[in-house]
């Protein structure tokens, strides 16, 4: 099955010789599993549901009508597209069916082939169509966590400095410094949330441009939206001056910079919080033939949350740490890149970002 990439069919018929017959009508086309009761296509579901594209049933059967079954597929496995097989006129129930959304087509017997091998290209359509809006929805998910992953601490540091300011104002003695100093900071993490909600939006807003998306952040080098990036993040003295930038093969950003932009701002983030917990903080950042990677001296992170902080949103403990590299992780791919975590436990962490092969080769 790992090595078949058909679509998958379930065929459910009382009648052996009718499966059978399914089966090799179609089976050349597509992957043909069959069951010859409504309890069995259920129990054979269980394990196969993920695999199976659509369901074709008959109606009338000894035990259960095929019409139980689609709907209890309806409510359990929605991806899968269900057709009725039918030799009967049972039109309330036909038309129950239809209206109530869990029936893409209905089949007369006997089944003509042609109708039918057109209604299964139809319906594997319609499923992938399905899956693709799915697929959407959860990036839009991850999307929204990651964006309020990488905003959520900036203002609330807006919120603690702005009560700070309230509690200093009350008092006659305030320090006129440190108000200038939280106001500054306050005016910076805003910056940052409003840089980065603008960068969210022109992403999501561009996405359907594919690659090479025009507007938004302009395409450019590496460097170039390193450099920007900085220039934008809102960094106290000392954290800029915990960064050193190397830049040696440099290359260009075309595709999805502003995808790029929210990564690399969400590992710097990371990169920050763990260096920050070191007497002497230092972060490299480093350019070179078509990847960028950020190292940080923080302490490290455990060995086996290395191994599930690009699938597991919470794998890093309890502030939703990992809903950022998640994110990093699934954006770089969808570009044709990925994302690489390396960590010595206990002295340093290196993310690095893996751009495609081919804007490595466009300096060679």
């Amino acid at each position: 099955m790992d090595n078949d990439s058909r679509a998958s069919v379930l065929y459910v018929d009382d009648e052996a010789l009718a499966c059978k017959y399914f089966e090799r009508a179609v089976g050349q086309r597509y992957r043909v599993l069959t069951a010859q009761s409504v309890d069995a296509a259920l129990a054979l579901l269980e394990d196969e549901a993920g695999h199976i594209d659509v369901l074709v049933t008959d109606y009338r059967m000894p035990d259960r009508l095929g019409s139980e079954l689609l709907q209890e597929v309806a409510q359990r496995y929605p991806h899968i597209v269900c057709m009725l097989v039918t030799a009967y006129a049972d039109k309330d129930v036909l038309l129950e069916l239809i209206n109530g959304g869990t029936l893409f087509r209905l089949l007369e017997k006997p089944l003509d082939l042609a109708a039918m091998q057109t209604a299964l290209q139809l319906a594997v359509q319609t499923g992938r169509e399905r899956a693709a809006r799915r697929q959407g929805l959860v990036a839009m998910e991850e999307s929204l966590a990651f964006l309020a992953h990488e905003l959520n601490t900036p203002l609330a540091a807006i919120a603690n400095f702005a009560r700070g300011i309230a509690r200093r104002a009350q008092a006659d003695a305030a320090a006129q410094a440190e108000i200038g100093e939280a106001a500054a900071l306050m005016h910076d993490n805003a910056r940052y949330c409003l840089s980065v909600l603008a960068s969210f939006i022109d992403t999501v807003r561009l996405a359907s441009a594919g690659p090479g998306m025009q507007g938004g952040r302009r395409a450019g080098s590496a460097r170039q939206l390193l450099a920007a990036l900085l220039d934008s993040y809102p960094l106290s003295t000392a954290q800029r001056a915990a960064i050193a930038v190397e830049v040696g093969d440099d290359f260009s950003i075309a595709e999805s910079p502003n995808c790029v932009a929210l990564i690399l701002s969400s590992v710097l983030a990371n990169a920050l919080r763990s260096s920050g917990e070191q007497a002497h903080p230092a972060i490299g950042i480093r350019i070179d033939a078509g990847r960028i990677s950020v190292r940080d001296n923080g302490a490290g992170i455990a060995p086996e949350i290395v191994e599930q902080l690009l699938i597991d949103p919470v794998s890093s403990g309890g502030e939703g740490k990992g809903w950022g590299m998640v994110f990093c992780h699934r954006m770089m791919q969808s570009f044709g890149g990925n994302l690489d975590i390396a960590t010595e436990f206990g002295s340093s962490t290196t993310v690095t970002l893996n751009f495609p092969v081919h804007i490595r080769n466009e300096h060679d």
